[in-house]
Formats: structure tokens, C-alpha cells, sequence
């Protein structure tokens, strides 16, 4: 294992200790569904920007570990959404059946309704000024409504109006790109990092972001269920509009390639040492899973 490996690992840990702590874990059937929903499992990749660019800055380790949370619950109720048998119909989620298939589907809908208000309601937990603290809010509630992932899941329900590569890339970056960047915005702001360094962040999100949607694609076709914890050629067999479907998987791993190098080239705009973002955009484009 790499010292990269390590680290990721080691922030995966890290936040999965800190979700443990931070959910409801009452006995309701509600508590139960959400924990279900959120623990055990996930590359935690949004968490893991929010850790990534507190190195950069000078923020609490308390408060990047609550908004460190509050992105992974934002991004595990789109998930538990996203799955359900009106949207992507998906049967499992990161090698365990779907949160529908497990409770039932209305549960389903409700544990992911809990999560995202409670996620907005641990940011204003974090010992900000209030300022920082509404920019943090406002980067999230963007990043989650009709500009973004809600914007980006009807295109991907009604992809038929989607003919070209440059309408996939907008979809995508709604419905993907959107939270990775403002993971990395909030984390920006809440580490004090200076405006135009955050602009660039922004912008190697948005390659990251669909570089890693269109790894996702080609992992579908790719990889076993037992590798991916996801129904093997699941968006083959429901005909979804993905990469591949429309370039090709060769060209696909080509294009996700030279986003994840572009990436790499908006980090030189920094002075600060960016070499851990650097090496995730290459994990982004190399993960089997």
C-alpha cells in the first residue's frame, strides 16, 4: 500500500468514526434506515476533498470533520434517492441491497428527506463567523437544487433529450460535478485559503468531477459486482445514456485520462504544496471500484 493509499484510508477512517458519532441512533425505524444508508461503505471521496484541502489552509480539525459529514449525508441521500425505483431502480449500493430494498421504498424517500436538512443543520454548528459560515450554506443548497444534482438526476431521467457529448458533460457536472466542487469550495472557505485559489480548486473539481463520473461508466461495464458493490452493466441493460454508449469505452478511459491531467493543471496555479491532490486525480481515473 502507498503512503497516498495510506492517507486515504486513514481519512476514510477517520470520517467514518466521526458519521458514527454524528447520527441519530435512536431506536426508530428511521435512525435505522439512515445509519444503514450512510455507514459501511462508499469511497467517501467527498470527505476526503474536504480533508485534502484543510492541508492547504488553517482550518479546526472539529469543524472540517462536521463539514466533512455533512457533504458525505448530502451525497448519501442523493444516493438513497437516486436508487429508488422511480429514478435509477437500482437494486444494490455499495455491495448491500439498495436502502427501498432493505426498509421499503416510502422509508427510503424519508431517510433521505432527513439527511439533508440535517446536514445543513450541523453546518451551522461550525465555529465560523457568520459570514463564511452562509457562504458554506449557500455553496451547498446550490450545489443541491435545480442547478445542480436535482437538476442533473431529471436530466439523466429524461436523457433522451441528450444527443451529444457536450449535453452528457452538462449533466453530469449537475449531477456529480456540482457537490465535488463545493466540497471544495466550502472546505476553501472554512480553511481561509485566499479567493483566487479557491477559484482554481473550483475549476480542478469540475475536471475530477466528470473524470470520476465517466470512471464510473466504464467501472459499470467493467467491473464484477463483487469488485464495484453495484449490479454489473446495469446502465448497458437499462439502456442509459453514459460515455461509452456514446464514444466508446477506449475513448471514454482517453477522455477521463486527460480531464484528470487538465485537473492537475489548475492545482500549478497554487503556491502551496498540491501533490495529494494531484495523486487523487490519478486514483479518480485508475479505480476499479
Amino acid at each position: 500500500m502507498s503512503e497516498f493509499d495510506k492517507l486515504l484510508t486513514s481519512y476514510q477512517n477517520r470520517i467514518n468514526s466521526k458519521l458514527e458519532s454524528l447520527l441519530p441512533s435512536d431506536d426508530s425505524i428511521l435512525s435505522e434506515a439512515i445509519r444503514y444508508s450512510v455507514l459501511d461503505g462508499g469511497k467517501r471521496l467527498r470527505p476526503i476533498l474536504v480533508y485534502l484541502i484543510g492541508e492547504l489552509g488553517n482550518a479546526e480539525n472539529g469543524s472540517l470533520d462536521i463539514l466533512a459529514g455533512s457533504v458525505e449525508m448530502i451525497h448519501c441521500y442523493s444516493l438513497i434517492h437516486d436508487d429508488l425505483p422511480s429514478m435509477d431502480d437500482d437494486d444494490l449500493r455499495r455491495g448491500k441491497p439498495t436502502t427501498h430494498k432493505k426498509y421499503d421504498e416510502a422509508t427510503a424517500i424519508l431517510a433521505g428527506d432527513a439527511l439533508q436538512p440535517f446536514a445543513f443543520e450541523l453546518v451551522t454548528n461550525i465555529n465560523i463567523s457568520d459570514s463564511d459560515k452562509l457562504s458554506i450554506i449557500k455553496s451547498l443548497a446550490k450545489a443541491c437544487g435545480y442547478q445542480g444534482m436535482v437538476g442533473g438526476q431529471i436530466k439523466d431521467i429524461h436523457s433522451d433529450d441528450i444527443k451529444d457529448v457536450e449535453s452528457l458533460d452538462i449533466m453530469h457536472s449537475q449531477k456529480t460535478g456540482r457537490l465535488i466542487q463545493s466540497s471544495i469550495e466550502t472546505a476553501g472557505i472554512l480553511s481561509n485559503l485566499r479567493k483566487q485559489d479557491i477559484e482554481s480548486l473550483i475549476e480542478y473539481g469540475d475536471k475530477i468531477g466528470l473524470a470520476f463520473q465517466i470512471q464510473d461508466d466504464i467501472i459499470d461495464i467493467e467491473s464484477p459486482s463483487t469488485l464495484s458493490g453495484k449490479d454489473q452493466g446495469s446502465d448497458v441493460e437499462k439502456d442509459k445514456l453514459t460515455y461509452p454508449s456514446i464514444v466508446g469505452i477506449e475513448n471514454s478511459k482517453v477522455r477521463a485520462f486527460d480531464l484528470a491531467e487538465e485537473a492537475k493543471e489548475k492545482l500549478q496555479l497554487l503556491d502551496r504544496n498540491t501533490d495529494n491532490l494531484c495523486k487523487l486525480a490519478d486514483y479518480i481515473v485508475s479505480r476499479k471500484t
